[in-house]
């Protein structure tokens, strides 16, 4: 009696054992699939996160949450019903959406369940978790997130010592995650450094300094290199050989030297003072201004804007920091002035400023602007360039110089135009342009303005640019053109039905 009731208790085990098997494979009918490893993004791209279930089938019926470790709840992206839902974490809004991997992928109806971030930012780093669910059941997938950010290139710095060795320092920013620094020599040894230094800044990027101590009789040339584990990675180089020469120990051409330096800064800072005495004039379009420390550069002689676009971004006016006495359509694409306002002081309105929702802390990115309409005479009024990040406008045009953070060129109608240069120049432009295309090179500290129509360079501004860039905007007062931005086209030999943006980020 005693083994029949075990019997019938192993029975009962295996028969709800099996019951929970098959309602398992019931409920689960499909799998979230995301690919092994990190995915990896710079700061200010865009990034796809992959996520797809298989086997394939229509997702649209189906609930797809994305959504931060340990963060069910407050999601990045919630799509239910058919329809995106207003229920995410508010720093992801208006910059998450579900977009296909690629154009074969089919979409939602292919099972493509992959989403899409903008303007990446190092507070984005984080385990992403892909969950789909449906009436017969539901699964999930963690997908990791990993920012960078390639900093400046170093700058090396040499200065002699007392006993004929040199100390070299090497700085560089913009930097994430936390970069290395190297010493090498040019015979492949490696020098160690006498010190290295981090500091992080408030936008999470890091900047590093280091120095180091080399005898020119050990090296010709001195690198320095900063790289991530990411993989980014710049070099500068120090000529130390031209520097020291051997016999630079003699007191008395120590005292010649001095003494021509003095006469050569001498004689520079008088040339400067008759220079800025005179009043400002016109300066030929096709210029190089100078907002600082800057080597020379040539500009390009035959512009291709086909290249130029090769860099484009699409750029969008942020509804939430722009003047009130501006309006702006649904797309955030075209502004022009209120009609309510009414300018009554002098001089170009500065004050009425739109600012990009799209932020650069490296690499190039390139746009356009529309001036003008089909017979309608081009605008006279605008101002176009980039400002960091939250900066605000002011009414004085010494409020919005490149020591306040912001660097533009702008159409002043009869008063003609020029750059935001500390000390005013006055350009020949001529056409007036009808579009404009700006190119923006953080890492090089260039700003450069071209005529799309012409396909004429104006402008170059060199300045050294830190923290966020945002792109920036003012279509002036009185014009019957707004200031309209402009999606560039796609090159025309892609392949047949499939769009290909001119950039990936």
């Amino acid at each position: 009696m005693h083994c029949l009731c075990l019997c019938l208790t192993e029975m009962r085990s295996i028969i709800v054992l099996l019951l929970l098997n098959i309602l398992t494979d019931c409920s689960v009918s499909f799998t979230v699939k995301v690919p092994p490893g990190p995915v990896v993004a710079h700061v200010g791209s865009t990034v796809i996160l992959p996520c797809w279930i298989s086997p394939a089938q229509n997702a649209e019926a189906l609930e797809i949450r994305w959504y931060r470790h340990g963060q069910f709840s407050n999601t990045v992206l919630l799509y239910r019903h058919g329809n995106i839902q207003d229920e995410q974490e508010e720093t992801f809004r208006n910059r998450s959406s579900l977009t296909p991997l690629s154009d074969l992928s089919g979409g939602l109806k292919g099972g493509d369940v992959s989403l899409q971030l903008e303007t990446i930012t190092i507070q984005d780093e984080a385990l992403f978790h892909c969950y789909v669910s449906g009436d017969n059941g539901y699964d999930s997938a963690e997908l990791e997130l990993k920012a960078t950010a390639p900093g400046s290139a170093p700058v090396l710095f040499p200065r002699p010592l007392d006993d004929g060795r040199l100390n070299v320092s090497c700085s560089s920013s913009g930097w994430y995650p936390e970069p290395n620094i190297t010493w090498t020599s040019d015979q492949g040894k490696t020098l160690r450094p006498a010190a290295v230094s981090h500091h992080r800044a408030a936008d999470g990027l890091f900047s590093v300094h280091s120095w180091t101590t080399v005898s020119p009789s050990d090296a010709q040339l001195v690198s320095c290199s900063v790289s991530t584990t990411t993989g980014e990675s710049k070099e500068g180089k120090v000529d130390i050989q031209g520097i020291i020469s051997s016999d630079s120990s003699d007191p008395w051409k120590a005292l010649f030297i001095t003494v021509i330096i003095c006469a050569l800064l001498g004689l520079a800072a008088l040339i400067l003072y008759k220079y800025r005495s005179k009043p400002a004039g016109k300066k030929q379009a096709g210029t190089d201004c100078e907002n600082g420390p800057v080597e020379e550069r040539k500009v390009p002689v035959n512009i291709n804007i086909e290249d130029l676009r090769k860099h484009a971004e699409q750029i969008t006016i942020d509804r939430e920091n722009i003047s009130p006495d501006l309006k702006v359509t649904a797309d955030c694409k075209c502004v022009r002035d209120s009609p309510e306002y009414h300018h009554t002081a002098e001089g170009f309105p500065y004050q009425l400023c739109a600012f990009g929702a799209q932020r650069f802390t490296s690499g190039r990115h390139y746009w356009e602007v529309e001036l003008a309409r089909e017979n309608t005479p081009a605008k006279n009024y605008w101002l176009i360039g980039v400002a960091k990040h939250g900066n605000h406008c002011g009414k004085d045009r010494s409020a919005v110089t490149p020591s306040c953070g912001f660097w533009f060129l702008c159409s002043d109608g009869e008063n003609g135009f020029y750059p935001n240069t500390e000390t005013p120049i006055y350009l020949s432009v001529t056409p007036r342009p009808e579009r404009l295309g700006v190119l923006l090179d953080y890492d090089e500290g260039l700003l450069q303005f071209y005529s799309v129509k012409e396909s004429k360079h104006l402008l170059t501004m060199h300045t050294r640019f830190s923290d966020s860039i945002v792109p920036l905007f003012n279509p002036g007062v009185g014009d019957i053109c707004p200031l309209k931005i402009v999606d560039c086209p796609v090159e025309e030999d892609s392949p047949a039905g499939v769009t290909v943006p001119l950039l990936n980020n």
